[in-house]
């Protein structure tokens, strides 16, 4: 899938290999990069410029990655980033996601699995420049940006942010069941330990009160047994 528009990415990674080989290959895909050697540069150039998405590097000299994310969800909470790591400590990544991370990629990872990653956060990004912010549902529409609900019969209903994050995540991942844990790590962004799942049950039966999806035979958010939920397309 290439970008309707090119996007910006910055790289932030000290490796010279990696950083070049996931340079090339963005720009082969389409995008627009921009690129920093070390955690000084990197932060500099996370606070100060405009991208689309953020590739960054937990292990870095000057400033680490944690540091750098951190400053970046103090100024903006809405631009994505992933996490490149070549950590095999879980609470590293776990830390990640706390601070605002949307994804990680454990090194070595292949080409085709850090585009796979990159595509489907900026699908469920609101910071992607491209693309209908107005998504089509059965029997309403959603306004993303407002969060919004406008109905076939002229009634509007309204998303809390976690609502509207937790819809939009089931949206960018329709063509697959989507797990109660994967949905506490990304969009709650917890470690799946650290909250029940009935929490994820309650959002989601609260989700279906405001589309109107009857909870016994939904149309909207399906339940696949054993394996979580999954968005329907109209």
């Amino acid at each position: 899938m290439s970008p309707t528009k090119q996007q910006q990415i910055l790289v932030i990674e000290d490796d010279p290999a990696i950083r070049r080989g996931v340079l090339h290959t963005l720009r082969f895909n389409g995008y627009a990069t921009m690129e920093a050697p070390d955690g000084t540069q990197g932060l500099q150039q996370a606070l100060e410029s405009e991208y689309d998405l953020l590739l960054l590097d937990l292990v870095l000299p000057g400033h680490d990655g944690l540091e750098i994310l951190r400053r970046v969800r103090a100024q903006s909470t809405r631009v994505p980033v992933i996490i490149l790591t070549a950590r095999g400590d879980e609470d590293d990544r776990v830390q990640g996601l706390k601070l605002g991370a949307d994804d990680y990629v454990v090194k070595p990872f292949s080409v085709k699995e850090l585009m796979a990653r990159i595509e489907s956060v900026l699908r469920r990004s609101p910071e992607r420049p491209a693309g209908n912010r107005i998504v089509a549902l059965r029997g309403c529409n959603l306004d993303l940006g407002n969060r919004e609900l406008r109905f076939d019969d002229g009634e509007t209903g309204h998303l809390s942010e976690r609502e509207t994050e937790l819809l939009s995540y089931l949206i960018g991942n329709a063509d697959r069941a989507v797990t109660r844990d994967e949905i506490l790590a990304r969009v709650w962004r917890m470690n799946p330990d650290a909250l029940e799942t009935r929490t994820v049950d309650m959002h989601i039966a609260r989700l279906r009160e405001k589309l109107r999806d009857d909870p016994q035979q939904p149309r909207i958010i399906l339940t696949l047994r054993g394996r979580g939920y999954q968005f329907n397309a109209p």
